[in-house]
Formats: structure tokens, sequence, C-alpha cells
């Protein structure tokens, strides 16, 4: 195929990038950084030092922040058992951590809303084994909970395919050197791992500060997350300006969490797919 007919393969993909991507950023940086007259304007940036501003990013950033420790705490040993049982990409195992992604998001959450509400399932079944019951939702621990559950998979896959492209004569090695079962994880998988882990971490700690969903449905409204705010703010204060300042502010952290790939994953050895 010649460059000329390449080049015109990709106008599709150009096209869509400018309408869906290009496009709807600029105007975000638009309204951002002008307020309602139009006129030039950093006040709604420097608005996310408002009290209930900060208060709702210093709460996205600590769920968060747990969402991915407890993540990365359960799918490192999960990708190590893979890993040792040799099971390929393509195998039912890795298909049914990637089958929960092919349904809608909204209906996952509303799925644990169910679950966890004061006459949900989960009580219910408590109450007929009479023991108590549980009144996690509307509480940050059921925000958590709802973040692990959707995010879990984009650390799953990462982390495990980074641990499948260690040859094993490389963990051979290590234990004809004399290697015991926790220097070869310390000494060798663990470092070997750190791109899967980097972009684990990344694709985990992004959209889990950035959700309002789950906020919303598992918070009850009562949990009011930087993404609420955001949404809030064009869907209800009709404030675009506003929302838009904020969401650049978001965007800060989106960078430097792409710059972290960057850095430790220059190959995209971390890739999940």
């Amino acid at each position: 195929m010649n460059r000329k007919a390449s080049r015109f393969l990709a106008y599709p993909y150009i096209i869509w990038m400018a309408g869906f991507t290009v496009i709807p950023l600029l105007m975000v940086f638009y309204y951002g950084l002008t307020d309602r007259s139009g006129a030039f304007t950093l006040a709604n940036i420097l608005a996310i030092g408002f009290s209930e501003h900060l208060k709702a990013l210093l709460l996205s950033l600590m769920l968060a922040g747990v969402s991915t420790v407890i993540c990365l705490v359960l799918a490192y040993p999960l990708a190590l058992i893979l890993r040792k049982r040799h099971i390929g990409k393509g195998s039912f195992v890795v298909f049914i951590f990637i089958l929960p992604m092919w349904m809608n998001f909204l209906l996952r959450t509303m799925a644990w809303q169910t679950l966890l509400e004061k006459n949900g399932v989960i009580n219910t079944f408590l109450t007929i084994l009479h023991l108590p019951n549980i009144a996690i939702i509307n509480t940050p621990a059921a925000i958590i909970l709802g973040m692990v559950y959707n995010f879990l998979p984009f650390m799953v896959l990462p982390i495990y395919n980074t641990l499948a492209k260690i040859d094993d004569n490389v963990i051979n090695a290590a234990r004809d050197l004399g290697a015991d079962n926790y220097q070869t994880l310390t000494k060798i998988l663990l470092p070997l791992s750190v791109p899967g882990i980097v972009s684990g971490v990344t694709m985990v700690f992004v959209p889990a500060l950035t959700t309002f969903v789950i906020s919303n449905l598992l918070g009850g409204s009562k949990i009011l997350l930087i993404g609420n705010v955001i949404e809030q703010e064009f869907t209800k204060g009709s404030n675009w300006n506003l929302g838009a300042g904020l969401s650049i502010v978001l965007m800060i952290f989106i960078l430097l969490s792409m710059t972290m790939i960057a850095k430790y994953d220059k190959d995209g050895e971390g890739s999940a797919f």
C-alpha cells in the first residue's frame, strides 16, 4: 500500500479525533478560561481553592487512592497466579475478568446499590440468618467498594501482561543462585513488573478520581466528590465556565499520570491489551 493510500485511510480517524476529542477539549479550555461575558479569567481554575471544592477534591483523592491501593493488593497476587498457571490472554479465565467491562457501567453500579441498600439482597439474607444488618450504603466505604469492583480489571490486566512477558529462565536463574520465594518476588518480579503496576495504578486512579456515577448511586448524593461538583455545575447550576475550570484542574492530574506512564513504561510493556 503506497503512502498516499495510507494517508487516505487515516482521514476517518483524524476526523473522529477532531470532532470528539480536540474540539471538545478546546471548548472546555475556552469556557474554563473565560467568564460569562467571554472575558479571559483564571477565576474558574482558582475556584478549586474554595473550601467546598477543595474538600471535594481532597475526598476524591483519598477515596481514589484507597481504591487504587486495594485494587493493587488484590490484583498483584492474582496476576502472579495467572502467570504461574501459564494462562494465555485468550483463555477463559482472562475472558471472565474482561466480561464485566462488556456490561453497562451504570447497570453494574446499580446492581451494587440493590445489594447494599437497607432492604437489599445482602441485608435480607443476613436477616434470614438472624445476623445483624450492615449499613454500608451511602457511605465512603460503599463508594470504595463500587470503585474497586468496577476498576479492578484495569489493574489486573496490565500487571498480568507485564508478568507474562518475564522469561521463565530469569526466574530459574534466580533459583539456581539460591534466591528464595521472597527474594525472587522482591528482586526479580516486582522490579520487572513496574511498568504494569504504573499503568494499572494510572488506569484505576484516573477514572476513580473523576467518577460521579458511583458516588451518586452508592453515596446517595450525600457524599460529593469533585466529579459530582463538576457534573452539578454543568447540569444543575448551568455554570459551564466554573465546571470547565474545575475540569481543567482534573486534567492536570491526568497529565501527571500520563507523565508517569511515559517515564516508567517507555516501551508500552504495561499495556493491558
